[in-house]
């Protein structure tokens, strides 16, 4: 079993869709793997949200996406809403969620 943290920045929803496609995947074949969503893609959770999108609902259920970054949120005007999601906000890093948690935690960073 491999693990896996994809970082998604990008705030275009059709990448997102990707992320959460592969993430998915990835999973059901048995790897570990985790979503961290930081940059612009942290705008998307509302979006996402009040449209009832499957993917996200399906790897929000399997508690595949790990955090939404605190410092990101708060920058972009999102913050409030993405308390309110039941996701982890972190900012251990300067208010972003920091990779060396997940490297040392023996994830392979892939970021989008």
């Amino acid at each position: 079993m491999q693990k896996f943290a994809f970082f998604a920045f990008n705030g275009n929803l059709m990448c997102f869709q990707h992320v959460l496609l592969n993430v998915l995947d990835l999973d059901e074949k048995g790897h570990e793997t985790k979503v961290i969503i930081e940059g612009e893609a942290v705008t998307l959770i509302q979006k996402l949200e009040e449209s009832n999108n499957k993917l996200y609902f399906e790897a929000k259920e399997k508690g595949l996406i790990d955090c939404i970054c605190r410092a990101c949120s708060a920058k972009l005007g999102v913050l409030k809403y993405n308390q309110s999601t039941e996701i982890p906000l972190k900012g251990d890093m300067s208010g972003h969620p920091s990779m060396k948690s997940y490297i040392e935690a023996g994830f392979e960073i892939i970021t989008l």
